[in-house]
């Protein structure tokens, strides 16, 4: 299984094992991190999944729709790296992805 590493808002990290075909956000929740909260359940509109992704990563991932641009610019911890982890999906392609839980708004 594709491995994700997570670092939560206290700067610990956990490295965990995710279902390929799943969302970042699916992944993260099933893992049991709840810092993550995802309110609408990953239909992209509340911007409760926030994270920060290692830029390493950005050409692998899809590019940002309109309506997550549109939540994101919500967050006033927005920065390059943010995309909705509910946007994010989950594969081998993405293997060792390394995500920051971002500051909860």
């Amino acid at each position: 299984m594709p491995k994700l590493i997570v670092t939560l808002r206290d700067g610990t990290t956990q490295e965990i094992e995710g279902e390929e075909g799943l969302s970042v956000m699916e992944v993260i929740r099933d893992a049991g991190i709840d810092e993550l909260l995802a309110l609408c359940g990953g239909c992209c509109s509340c911007a409760t999944c926030h994270i920060h992704v290692d830029p390493a990563f950005a050409d692998r991932l899809p590019a940002m729709s309109e309506d997550e641009n549109d939540l994101l610019d919500s967050s006033d911890f927005r920065d390059e790296t943010s995309r909705l982890s509910c946007q994010v999906p989950f594969s081998a392609a993405v293997d060792g992805l390394a995500v920051r839980i971002a500051e909860e708004d």
